[in-house]
C-alpha cells in the first residue's frame, strides 16, 4: 500500500514539476499529512524530489531549468538590450528601487547608472552586476534560491518585504495574456511577486513580444496592477486597448 500510494505521488510531482502541500491532501484525503510528509521524505531519500516550503519540486524539474536560464540567457539578446534602454530612462538618483530576477532585469543591471540608488532584489547575479558598480547600495532578499530564473522567494523574503519601501519595482513575466496576465512558474515566487506590487508605488513591467500568449500556472498581477508596459516591439492592438482602458502607459 505504501508502495503504490509513493509511486502515485511521486508521478503526480513529476507530471506538475512543482506541487503544494495542500494539493497532495486533495490527492490522499484519506491520508493523514504526517504520513504525506513521511512520503515526501522517502521520496526526497531516493532522490525524486526536493522539499520546499508549502510542498515540493521534481529533481528532473530543477535540473532542466537550470539548463534553461542558461539557454534564456543567450535568447533575444536584442530585444533585451532594447527594453533596457527604455527601462533605464526611469531610474532616479535617491530612489529605493526593486529589481525582479531573469535575464531581462539582468540587461538592465547591466546598464544601471552608477549613482546613489538603493536597490533591493531577489536575484543573486543581479545583486552581484550591480555590485561592481561604486554607487548603488545592494540589498538581497533571503529565501529559497529558484534554478529556474536564479530567483529568491519564499516566507523569508515575503518577511523582509514588510520592512522596506519601494518607489519603482521593475517587475520581469515568464508569459502574459489577457485572460491570465501575468504569469509565474513557481507559486512561492508568485505570492513574493503580489507583496512587492502591493508595496510598490510605481509598478513597471517589463518583457519582450515572445512572452505575449504564454501561459504559466501562477498570475501574479493583471494591467490594473502596474503603471507602466515596456517591451521591444509594438504590442498587439488588443492588448494595446486594454492597457489604455487600465491607464497603463506602453513603451
Amino acid at each position: 500500500m505504501n508502495i503504490d500510494r509513493r509511486n502515485k505521488l511521486n508521478s503526480y510531482i513529476q507530471q506538475r514539476g512543482e506541487v503544494q502541500f495542500r494539493e497532495l491532501q486533495e490527492l490522499f484525503p484519506d491520508v493523514s499529512s504526517m504520513t504525506i510528509r513521511r512520503d515526501l521524505a522517502y521520496l526526497e531519500k531516493n532522490g525524486d524530489i526536493i522539499r520546499i516550503h508549502g510542498g515540493a519540486k521534481s529533481i528532473n524539474i530543477l535540473q532542466e531549468t537550470a539548463e534553461e536560464y542558461s539557454l534564456r540567457s543567450t535568447e533575444n539578446v536584442r530585444a533585451k538590450e532594447i527594453i533596457a534602454q527604455k527601462a533605464v530612462k526611469y531610474i532616479e538618483t535617491g530612489r529605493s528601487i526593486f529589481l525582479d530576477a531573469g535575464t531581462t532585469i539582468m540587461s538592465l543591471a547591466k546598464i544601471l547608472p552608477d549613482e546613489r540608488l538603493y536597490i533591493f532584489t531577489t536575484g543573486p547575479n543581479i545583486a552581484l552586476e550591480i555590485i561592481k558598480k561604486n554607487s548603488p547600495s545592494v540589498n538581497i532578499i533571503g529565501g529559497h534560491l529558484t534554478r529556474s530564473n536564479i530567483s529568491i522567494s519564499g516566507m523569508g523574503s515575503l518577511e523582509f518585504i514588510k520592512h522596506i519601501n519601494i518607489d519603482i519595482a521593475f517587475m520581469g513575466t515568464l508569459g502574459f495574456s489577457l485572460e491570465a496576465g501575468f504569469t509565474s512558474g513557481s507559486f512561492n515566487e508568485c505570492n513574493l511577486k503580489q507583496a512587492i506590487i502591493q508595496k510598490a508605488q510605481k509598478v513597471i513591467m517589463i518583457m519582450d513580444k515572445s512572452k505575449i500568449n504564454k501561459n504559466m500556472p501562477y498570475t501574479f498581477a493583471t494591467l490594473k496592477d502596474i503603471d507602466i508596459l515596456i517591451s521591444d516591439e509594438k504590442l498587439p492592438d488588443q492588448i494595446l486597448q486594454a492597457a489604455n482602458s487600465n491607464n497603463v502607459q506602453v513603451y
